[in-house]
């Protein structure tokens, strides 16, 4: 928020002056931008698919001389060990685009890997890098980078391309403008980047019910070899997830090309 110089008339009273500086100080702090990231409903229980081949990328908790930062949440939850790929490390993967920043209402739910989600920790939500692969977030703007593991998945939101928890949000100078261009670079990841995978189609979300439902009996009987379903994200809106045989990609990426609903979006995002 950007402040002018306020001057006060010599009859104002050194009391009520500072009253209202600390006033105007309480409603800057407290803006916060509005994210919503649905988290994913209890996935059945399924095998991967046979023959998806070795990892063709280091897993993170094997990287040479790589080192273990404990974070813990005010709560005395247990710590979180993330892994430090040293700084040699080599880049897998990159791509720039906006992140946003998620947090209340999310901590303390389940993550997509398994995990307690914990705002201040250092993590993120990726739509379809390998769950528990490490990555570096730089502000493009301002050069402040941090490490962070991706434990869920999102964002829901078209034209971003990552969710920082408060604390990752914080620490890489997101979390005041709410959205800003970054730039990830995978530096490690327990299964290969390219091949293999558990992939569904997301779509949402709806503000109503109704309108979810519709589109639901509609996908069901469109593709009646898919599994679709229909759940409500913590923030309130209406989600739908479809599931082909096998979790299979392709099939997920054609349904992406060729849906477009009356309301919300269609995401591409992998289970696993």
């Amino acid at each position: 928020m950007r402040l002018t110089t306020l001057s006060s008339p010599p009859q104002l009273a050194p009391l009520a002056l500072l009253a209202a500086l600390c006033l105007l100080a309480s409603a800057c702090g407290h803006r916060k931008p509005h994210v919503s990231v649905p988290p994913p409903p209890e996935p059945p229980e399924q095998n991967a698919p046979a023959g998806s081949g070795k990892p063709a990328n280091k897993p993170a908790n094997n990287a040479t001389n790589a080192t273990k930062k404990s974070t813990h949440s005010g709560g005395g939850d247990a710590a979180q060990q993330v892994v430090i790929p040293p700084p040699a490390s080599d880049v897998l993967f990159s791509e720039t685009g906006l992140a946003s920043w998620y947090g209340a209402a999310y901590h303390r739910q389940k993550a997509s890997n398994g995990e307690i989600f914990d705002m201040n920790g250092l993590t993120a939500a990726h739509r379809t890098l390998p769950l528990n692969s490490v990555a570096r977030v730089t502000n493009l703007k301002t050069g402040a980078s941090a490490t962070v593991r991706i434990t869920d998945r999102g964002p829901f939101v078209t034209g971003r391309v990552l969710d920082l928890s408060q604390g990752a949000a914080k620490a890489v100078g997101v979390y005041l403008p709410g959205v800003a261009q970054v730039r990830v670079d995978v530096l490690s990841s327990p299964a290969p980047l390219g091949s293999g995978g558990r992939w569904c189609v997301q779509i949402g979300g709806f503000t109503e019910e109704s309108n979810a439902a519709s589109l639901k009996d509609e996908l069901s009987a469109h593709y009646p070899q898919a599994t679709v379903q229909q759940f409500r994200s913590v923030v309130g809106s209406w989600w739908l997830r479809i599931r082909l045989p096998k979790d299979d990609k392709a099939l997920s990426e054609r349904i992406v090309r060729d849906t477009t609903p009356s309301q919300g979006a269609v995401f591409l995002v992998r289970l696993d």
